[in-house]
């Protein structure tokens, strides 16, 4: 509603310094003049304020809290790893093929346009296993055999690139250069990359700054031609920034699956009980 005053608003005063007379004559007569306006937006305000009467309705009726929370603060995480075990993971085999298979593609279109690296992201709400599904890929045995390098960090509070390069030269090589500027870091971190076809997973993004990305993707170009960054994150605009190829969008398990992840679940935290009463 409020776009639409404001789209109303700039047409006036549009008409009002370009319009000729017969513009404001003939818009007099619209259905976008003045009262019929009101009459529509007063309609509008009416069924809004309905719906917003209901959802304080439920708030009361399901004991439902007010809290004030930065929104830039509400989705961050604990720090993600790469391991995982395979055979507790429910309903996730069929993306998995498919991301390997993304993986192992070589795209000629995007070897020319963005060198050596192709940019695969996962996009989906949170809590749907982006995540979990990275960790499987990483871990698979045909990413093992292909890749000379495997590199996993996760971003989740803050792009800072820095910290990024030495995240990433720290999972490379097991080697922390905390100490060193950043010049002596990406010089470091070039060499490691030369020439090796690297699969690299950076997990959990929310930094929407282009030139953020671009300065790391740029330090990530030393690679052997076939080599890939996967991106997971529960942003389209990040996906569309990051990617180099279409984003592969993970949607939630199928009823089946569910049941299977909710009784494995609760048997898990069954058996963790036991040990601890025994």
């Amino acid at each position: 509603m409020l776009d639409e005053f404001q789209c109303v608003a700039m047409q006036k005063k549009w008409v009002r310094t370009h319009g000729s007379l017969k513009r404001k004559v003939s818009g007099f007569f619209s259905s976008s003049n003045s009262l019929a306006f009101r009459l529509k937006m007063g309609h509008k305000i009416t069924k809004l304020r309905k719906r917003l009467d209901e959802v304080a309705a439920d708030k009361a009726k399901f004991n439902l809290v007010e809290n004030t929370v930065d929104r830039h603060v509400v989705h961050r995480r604990e720090m993600t790893h790469s391991f995982v075990v395979a055979s507790e993971v429910i309903g996730r085999e069929y993306d998995k093929e498919n991301i390997i298979d993304l993986l192992m593609t070589t795209d000629g279109d995007d070897h020319h346009h963005h060198r050596n690296v192709t940019v695969v992201p996962i996009v989906g709400i949170g809590g749907l296993g982006k995540t979990t599904l990275s960790k499987l890929v990483f871990n698979d045995q045909m990413a093992v055999d292909h890749f000379q390098l495997r590199m996993w960090v996760c971003v989740s509070e803050d792009f800072d690139l820095k910290q990024l390069i030495i995240k990433i030269i720290k999972s490379a090589s097991n080697v922390n250069l905390g100490d060193f500027d950043i010049e002596q870091l990406q010089n470091f971190l070039r060499t490691i990359l030369s020439r090796k076809i690297f699969l690299f997973v950076l997990d959990d993004v929310w930094n929407e700054d282009r030139g953020k990305w671009m300065e790391l993707r740029d330090l990530l170009r030393g690679g052997a031609g076939g080599s890939k960054i996967f991106v997971t994150t529960r942003s389209n605009s990040i996906a569309s920034m990051m990617g180099t190829v279409p984003s592969y969008r993970l949607y939630g398990l199928v009823q089946e699956d569910c049941l299977s992840l909710f009784v494995n679940w609760h048997l898990k935290k069954d058996k963790r009980n036991n040990i601890q009463i025994l």
